[in-house]
């Protein structure tokens, strides 16, 4: 799995619920192994501590400890150090860091100034959580999204993704989107080795742009994903020509994309025609977007794809394997 943050923590749940159905361990989970490889662009620093929001997410719904109303942060959080800290006013009240949340960041950060790279403190991390998953975070170097916004008082200026997303709730007009630290960043160690590997991979319903997009820019994972002998199979995050969660029709406004499900696949593209996917996964409402593709030799399917539970969201998987052989 190449995952963003709450669609593909989602989608992963409902992948594990499908295969502990077809291969159960006999204790309510699954003989499969499951590698999430895990977009770090949204990370940053904040208040002194490293943030990475969407292993967190990924972290924390795989291990039952998500809020599940907002599809991110703790259940039963509070926020009495974010609130404090703005009465300081040293600035980023605009991201709350719940208390519980927090604890999280501090543990993340004090192993990672003990020289740990970010997978060591990965994989330490889910000693607590648990998830079910190798999680894996893309690269062990930072490399933090920027959106290039038009200044207020003319030019360009950069502004990272999560204060775009969350501060301005993306309705900056973005120009561009900027990987920084990407030159200096490989992969992670066992990413590569995990998409050779596969016996299928799996891009969730995550943002193409910016979460799975971001994934795909870190050196040596496009080539992997191309040269796998394991399908690729992608489940479209657009249904009905909008995004279903999030603001991706804003990041595909800004890469000049279509919101559709269809000019999603073609944005990723085929395997053997310069693009990644070997089949695509839209939802029943755009079927006419499914016989587009089909008639330019894609492998689609169109069925229901909205998430609305875990059993909902195994069916989806259920229905992604299936249409790459699985």
């Amino acid at each position: 799995m190449l995952s963003g943050g709450v669609g593909g923590a989602r989608f992963t749940r409902g992948l594990l619920a499908c295969l502990g159905e077809r291969l159960p361990d006999g204790e309510g989970g699954t003989t499969a192994q499951v590698t999430v490889i895990a977009n770090t662009g949204d990370d940053l620093w904040l208040h002194g501590v490293r943030v990475c929001p969407d292993l967190d997410t990924l972290m924390y719904t795989l291990g039952g400890a998500i809020h599940e109303g907002q599809g991110w942060g703790r259940v039963a959080e509070t926020s009495r150090v974010s609130t404090d800290l703005a009465a300081y006013d040293v600035g980023g009240e605009w991201f709350t860091l719940g208390d519980l949340d927090l604890a999280t960041h501090l543990a993340r950060t004090q192993l990672l100034r003990e020289g740990r790279t970010l997978s060591e403190v990965t994989a330490h991390l889910c000693r607590r959580w648990r998830p079910g998953v190798r999680l894996l975070p893309m690269s062990d170097q930072e490399v933090e999204t920027h959106v290039l916004i038009e200044g207020l008082t003319g030019g360009e200026r950069l502004l990272h993704f999560e204060e775009w997303w969350v501060r301005h709730r993306a309705a900056l007009p973005a120009r561009r989107f900027v990987q920084v630290g990407l030159e200096r960043a490989s992969a992670a160690p066992g990413v590569i080795d995990a998409l050779l590997g596969a016996d299928v991979v799996v891009l969730p319903p995550s943002n193409p742009v910016v979460s799975v997009g971001t994934i795909l820019a870190v050196r040596g994972v496009r080539a992997a994903l191309v040269a796998t002998s394991a399908p690729v199979v992608g489940i479209s995050p657009i249904v009905g020509g909008a995004a279903v969660r999030g603001m991706a029709d804003q990041c595909l406004r800004a890469i000049g994309v279509e919101t559709s499900a269809a000019a999603v696949a073609r944005h990723y593209g085929r395997r053997g025609h310069g693009g990644v996917l070997d089949a695509w996964l839209v939802d029943a409402v755009d079927a006419g977007d499914a016989r587009d593709l089909a008639a330019q030799g894609w492998t689609v399917e169109a069925a229901p794809t909205l998430m609305t539970d875990v059993a909902a969201t195994a069916r989806i998987a259920d229905r992604a394997l299936r249409l790459v052989g699985i």
